[in-house]
């Protein structure tokens, strides 16, 4: 089972949900609806702030299906599937509304992109993070820029270098991707609904224009997310690759 749903909590919250039963990992279908929820709540007048959230209370994001990574076979299938990434991180960058994140569990790969791209992230403190693209021989060229954004450089190069390891919430809040760490997810999910609350009562004019300074400078990740793509589809199809997820695919 996989989703993507709308849900309005409370007046002008929309809480974006997804979920897929892999550890919430994204396939290309999730990816393209969750870009749409994204870009039509960021339409949608009744809605001041957006929530986005994944189902469950482990992992709040395993990143790129490895399903749909072993079965790419040509560049453009390769470029699109990681464009799918590139759509979501911009429907969040030109949504016109502020963006909460709510990260219950591990956040790996695209997973990090998710928590890197919204306004303002909050998490457990089994939040670990990982940027794991390089150990099976690709890159975190799309998700990279929002991580970049976030955490810095420096940061930015220990997670995409070191890539086989886990850094704990505690790291992710020091280096700026997280706002605050809870100890449960009922505490949590109390922190993120007093904010989105707070949010939801402030003046629209001023969050849209707080959203374009915060994003000021990004404006040509319309083009450079989908050059970044075709960076990770050219290089799934190494041999490199194929052997790495192959060899993933059989611990699995």
């Amino acid at each position: 089972m996989a989703y993507v749903e709308t849900a309005y909590p409370r007046s002008g919250i929309a809480e974006i949900t997804f979920f897929h039963e892999a550890q919430n990992s994204l396939p290309s279908e999730i990816l393209m609806k969750l870009a749409s929820a994204i870009s039509e709540e960021g339409r949608n007048p009744e809605s001041r702030v957006i929530i986005l959230k994944s189902g469950g209370d482990r992992t709040f994001c395993a990143g790129a299906s490895f399903t749909e990574l072993i079965a790419i076979q040509d560049f453009e299938a390769g470029k699109k599937f990681f464009s799918g990434f590139a759509h979501v991180i911009n429907a969040i960058r030109t949504c016109g509304k502020m963006v909460i994140g709510r990260v219950q569990g591990k956040a790996i790969g695209g997973g990090v992109g998710l928590a890197a791209a919204v306004d303002y992230c909050l998490a457990t403190r089994h939040a670990a993070i990982k940027l794991s693209e390089l150990a099976v021989g690709i890159g975190p060229f799309v998700v990279g820029p929002a991580v970049q954004r976030k955490v810095g450089l420096s940061a930015f190069s220990q997670l995409t270098l070191n890539a086989t390891e886990l850094y704990d919430a505690s790291w992710a809040r020091e280096k700026g991707l997280y706002a605050g760490v809870f100890e449960t997810i009922e505490e949590l999910d109390g922190a993120v609904m007093v904010l989105a609350e707070k949010l939801a009562a402030s003046n629209p004019e001023a969050l849209s224009l707080l959203k374009k300074v915060f994003w000021e400078g990004t404006e040509n990740w319309d083009t450079l997310l989908m050059e970044r793509a075709g960076m990770s589809g050219k290089l799934v199809l190494s041999d490199f690759t194929k052997n790495a997820l192959a060899g993933y695919a059989s611990k699995g």
